[in-house]
Parts: structure tokens; sequence; C-alpha cells
């Protein structure tokens, strides 16, 4: 039973930091356990993907497509306080707009938009958009929903793993994820991101599996190459982007097997 509530404990941290769903104010809370606590991203992602799809669902039964899907894209907003498209804004505008490592993690910190980060906000909205209108005409936009917030969620959070964190540990509100994963806490992670892909094709989890795998190995050497290592904001960018991919090789599986 300690064992359990232990592990329940792990999860309402980790709920409580990835989104704005209140959790009990008695969960014990330290740096510790907030890194181990990374073991359940995936989980919390396969939630709020569960949430979303519900809201989509609902208001596709009494709405226009158009207007369902934006009143999702606003709920998962609410729902995790737009917290990974602050990490894609704010990796472009660094990484965009420094010319030294040290330049773009100054630039990554500043509360202020700039306008690589405004670019690439509008065109992961915008894509987001397109893509799940696409995902409702094929019918598979809820199932797609679930898996695309659980896996892509697992593929950030690996980043952990086996990369040096290089933001300031004493001012990050991502210092709590500086310490690396164990192999144990990365499969976890690596199953519980997976698991909705139990609800798909074979053929689909295969091609959704090796694309993940290889942007991941991408994403790992530019971030390597341009800030020698990722930040909080860099794992928000990398769900982000993963999250349009997986929505893209979908679609693309669905319409050529049609």
């Amino acid at each position: 039973m300690q064992v359990a509530k232990h592990q329940y404990q792990l999860f309402i941290l980790a709920l409580g930091f990835f989104s704005r769903i209140p959790v009990p104010a008695s969960i014990p809370y330290s740096e510790e356990r907030m890194n181990q606590a990374g073991r359940y991203f995936a989980l919390v992602g396969l939630l709020l993907g569960a949430l979303c799809a519900l809201v989509l669902y609902l208001a596709l039964c009494v709405l226009p497509s158009s207007i369902a899907i934006v009143l999702m894209m606003v709920f998962s907003l609410m729902l995790t306080g737009a917290f990974h498209e602050d990490g894609l804004t704010d990796m472009a505008d660094g990484i965009g707009g420094g010319m030294t490592i040290d330049r773009r993690l100054t630039i990554m910190k500043d509360s202020r938009i700039g306008t690589y980060g405004a670019s690439a906000l509008i065109m992961a909205l915008l894509g987001k958009y397109l893509l799940l209108a696409e995902l409702v005409r094929l019918d598979q936009v809820v199932t797609m929903v679930v898996v695309a917030y659980s896996l892509s969620r697992a593929v950030a959070a690996s980043l952990i793993y086996d990369m040096p964190y290089v933001s300031d540990i004493d001012t990050s509100k991502s210092k709590p994820l500086a310490q690396r994963q164990s192999k144990k806490e990365l499969l976890l992670l690596v199953l519980t991101g997976l698991l909705p892909c139990l609800l798909l094709a074979p053929q689909l989890v295969v091609l959704l599996i090796g694309a993940m795998v290889v942007f991941r190995v991408i994403f790992k050497r530019w971030l390597l190459a341009r800030l020698g290592g990722f930040t909080g904001d860099c794992l928000g960018a990398a769900q982000q982007l993963s999250e349009l991919l997986i929505y893209l090789i979908s679609i693309a599986w669905v319409f050529n097997t049609l």
C-alpha cells in the first residue's frame, strides 16, 4: 500500500505540474519527488488527451466540425495553461534570434514574444487546426487526439534521460527536471506513452514509433548543436512538434489506405 500511495502521489505531482487541474495541497513535494514524477508525464498526457477528445466528441455532436475543433483547442490551452505552446514560442525566439549559446538561453528566458516565436506559435496552432479538421473528415480524430497527447509527451520527456540540462538550474521553473531519469523510469514513460496505440492498426503503430524515434534523434542532435543540451522550453517544443507529426503521419497513412 505504501508503494501504491507513493506512486499515486508522484502522478498527482506530474498532473499538477503539467496541467491546471486542481490537485490536493496535501501531496508531499520535493525536487526529488518532482523528478521522479517524470515517469508519469505520458500518463498525464493520456488523461488530458482523453478529456480533450471527450470535449471534441461532444462538440461534434451538436456543432459544425470547424467550431468543435476550435472549442477543443481552446479547452486544451486552458487545461494546460498553454504550457507546451509557451515552450515552443520561447525556443523559437531563442534559437532563431541568438548567435551564441549564451545569447540563445538569455532570449529564451525573456517573457516577451519575438518574431520567431510568434511565427512558430501561429503556424503550430494553424497546423494543428488543419490536421485535426482532416482527421475529422477521415473519422479518426477522437482516437488520434488521445494517442498524440500521450505519445508526444513520452517523446518529449524521454529527452531528459540522455541529454544535459543547460538552463540556470537555480532560477529555472523546470529545475526539478534537471536530474536524469533512470532506465526503469524511462521504460515506464515509454510504455504508458504507447498504451493508447493499442487502439490503432499495427501498421500505423509501427510507422508512428519509427517516426518518433527518427524525430527524437534529429531533434536531440539539433538541440545539442545549438544549445549544448535541453531546457524546459525545449521539452515543450518537442511535445508540440511531435504531436503535429503524429497527426500528419496518421493522415497520410489513412489517406493512402482508403
